[in-house]
């Protein structure tokens, strides 16, 4: 599991988020108060997600640029981009390097009964079947 300020850089880091992040419940605080705007545009930046992928999985465009003029993030829409990017954080973590991870994300998973990883993101329930398949395969178990 990646600490909360792994997941933190995947969105810009604390400066990006305007306070440190150093534990879960520092992270709560911080979904619950809504992130900036630019954590979205950081995810995009890394190349970790295209905006298309952005707006599938995390959030709506036209959505986005209503809450550009707000300049934050609702907590669900918070919720939602946390997700995303630990879930990035965890697939990065197993597989070793962001290349693999970029890949392995977009690829078809017979274990995930034929879906690409990075489509289910779009709700906890998906995450969590994609965070247990990567458990199994950090623990070397067959996927």
């Amino acid at each position: 599991m990646p600490t909360p300020s792994a997941i933190i850089d995947l969105v810009g880091g604390p400066s990006a988020i305007g306070t440190v992040i150093t534990t879960q419940f520092d992270l709560i605080r911080a979904v619950r108060a809504g992130l900036p705007v630019s954590a979205v545009h950081a995810l995009v930046q890394s190349g970790r997600l295209s905006r298309v992928e952005t707006d599938r999985v995390v959030l709506p465009r036209k959505t986005l640029a209503h809450r550009e003029r707000i300049g934050t993030l609702t907590a669900d829409q918070s919720d939602r981009l946390l997700r995303v990017a630990r879930v990035l954080a965890v697939v990065e973590e197993v597989l070793g390097n962001q290349e693999i991870a970029h890949a392995w994300l977009r690829r078809a998973n017979a274990a995930l009964h034929g879906e690409a990883p990075l489509n289910l993101l779009d709700t906890e329930e998906g995450a969590r079947e994609v965070e247990v398949l990567l458990g199994r395969i950090a623990h070397g178990i067959a996927a």
